[in-house]
């Protein structure tokens, strides 16, 4: 045996999940679907640009009074 070769370790954490998958084998396809409602979106780049287009230049002091405008 050699002096590098460590018994086999796996944590609690990973031992959860692994029995957990194992109880639920649908866990992970419920999983992709929740991310799939939330996050994987398509995105329409005519609004995006348009959206960045009609930002405002904000001014370096956004809270100063404009003195012409008495």
């Amino acid at each position: 045996m050699s002096i590098f070769a460590r018994p086999h370790y796996t944590s609690d954490a990973t031992q959860f999940i692994d029995s957990l998958k194992a109880a639920k084998p649908e866990l992970e396809a419920e999983q992709r679907q929740g991310r799939a409602l939330l996050w994987d979106k398509q995105i329409d780049r005519d609004q995006q640009a348009q959206g960045q287009a009609a930002n405002v230049a904000q001014k370096p002091y956004v809270y100063q009074t404009n003195a012409d405008q008495r």
